[in-house]
């Protein structure tokens, strides 16, 4: 999935879990989405509704997309793996130690990450990578 529609992404995640749950083999990153799911309880039953994928979730409601906050999850998951932009793993590593939570840390990630990306769209320019990295590092260090 290079450039997934937003219904393919959501039908991605939606048919990992389900194959998931009925225990049917996975690939790997249908097997990272079912870990990255199930390590999210509240998105569940959202997960199990084929029709969820049609929904919009509008921040002005006050409502966290759950399929966006699975797929930046996939998305620094991948960073990680392979340590790209420079740095990221240095970065999580700290903000593990800071928090003692691997979910949490995650999450720290994963908000420094939004935060580049909005930053990005409101300038329109290119993703800062290096802002990226030293945003984790802050949230590490602001834990502290």
């Amino acid at each position: 999935m290079f450039n997934p529609s937003r219904d393919q992404a959501r039908r991605f995640f939606i048919d990992a879990w389900k194959k998931a749950c009925a225990k049917e083999a996975l690939t790997p990153i249908e097997q990272i989405a079912a870990e990255l799911a199930q390590q999210h309880p509240e998105y569940h039953a959202l997960l199990e509704d084929p029709e969820s994928a049609e929904r919009d979730f509008a921040p002005e409601d006050g409502q966290i997309n759950p399929f966006l906050h699975l797929s930046l999850h996939l998305a620094v998951h991948e960073q990680l793996s392979i340590d790209q932009p420079p740095g990221i793993r240095a970065a999580y590593d700290a903000c593990l130690a800071a928090k003692g939570d691997r979910h949490a840390a995650l999450h720290d990630v994963i908000e420094s990450l939004g935060e580049t990306i909005w930053q990005s769209q409101r300038d329109g320019s290119p993703l800062d990578a290096v802002a990226y990295v030293e945003a984790i590092h802050r949230r590490a260090r602001s834990t502290r």
